[in-house]
């Protein structure tokens, strides 16, 4: 497939697969919200997913009412035991396969990621779960991807190569066969007393040794250098990465959170995410988001679905 550079082209290609293969299921734990409802039947119009919709059936009529969305196209499991249930029966639709996606609803994120890690129904693999942001920013010719700014708070180094991992998964999803991904940290040289410039130069060795595949890794890089050639060239920065990068490893959820959060507030731009690492996609969205940012969220899972390697 070609490389998707556009959220808008990652709605036509989630289009596609549901052309092709059908469309998705999504399985939403406490779907009790208009938002959500509404973000589900954007997917449904367009194609490319199909809600299963659990929670109190009632409170579930009641905000599709609100949003003029006619239940007789979803499947509705009324589940009216509690949130921690509701997560419970929502995760193990797909753990079973009879859905594809798991996507938070009205739950609270501890009750939905406690379905998520459950070790009978739920959908651990072993690995690293992390969650990537992914932005379409005006002016830029390209996705980026960033993580972790959301899961992981203070990773080591060893999880910092699984969150790379998991991210390059989804950013070839998305038809970056072989995606440029800078480590992030305050300058771009190695600096004994800041510790996120040693473990971006550990990566990068890790990579070049084939620990960690199917991308190029470099860094220490500074922001500016890893998305601005022209800086990366005045700074003297010799890389394939440089001012290339389409994934952003950021060192800590503190660098991670304020720089997602500059771009959604300071640029012209979309935005989504996911939640990386899981046995299937995993949608994550907070009440906040816009009904387009769970969309494209919507829209990704169904990219990552069916991804085979």
């Amino acid at each position: 497939m070609e490389q998707l550079r556009t959220l808008t082209a990652l709605v036509d290609y989630a289009k596609k697969i549901g052309a092709e293969k059908g469309p998705r299921k999504v399985a939403i734990a406490l779907a009790e919200d208009a938002g959500v409802l509404e973000a589900i039947e954007a997917a449904r119009k367009e194609g490319f997913a199909f809600g299963i919709l659990v929670g109190n059936g009632d409170k579930i009529k009641a905000e599709a009412d609100k949003a003029g969305i006619d239940l007789a196209n979803y499947e509705v499991v009324d589940e009216r035991r509690g949130e921690a249930q509701v997560g419970m029966t929502a995760v193990q639709l797909v753990s079973s396969g009879k859905a594809d996606i798991f996507m938070k609803g009205m739950i609270h994120t501890n009750n939905f990621l406690r379905a998520l890690l459950n070790k009978e129904v739920g959908l651990r693999t072993g690995k690293t779960i992390s969650h990537c942001y992914f932005h379409e920013v005006k002016g830029y010719d390209r996705i980026f991807f960033i993580a972790d700014a959301a899961f992981n708070m203070y990773p080591d180094l060893k999880t910092k190569a699984d969150i790379l991992s998991n991210t390059v998964g989804l950013a070839r999803s998305f038809g970056v066969e072989c995606p440029k991904a800078a480590v992030l940290a305050a300058v771009e040289v190695v600096n004994p007393d800041m510790p996120a410039t040693l473990d971006a130069a550990a990566i990068t060795q890790m990579q070049r040794r084939g620990q960690i595949k199917n991308c190029i890794a470099d860094g220490p890089f500074a922001l500016d250098n890893a998305v601005s050639e022209e800086s990366a060239k005045h700074k003297g920065i010799v890389s394939e990465v440089a001012g290339k990068a389409d994934i952003l490893l950021v060192p800590n959820i503190d660098a991670g959170n304020m720089m997602v959060k500059a771009l959604v507030y300071f640029s012209e731009n979309k935005t989504a995410g996911l939640i990386l690492g899981a046995s299937a996609p995993v949608v994550l969205t907070s009440r906040s988001d816009t009904i387009e940012a769970k969309t494209l969220s919507i829209a990704a899972a169904v990219a990552l679905s069916v991804f085979k390697g």
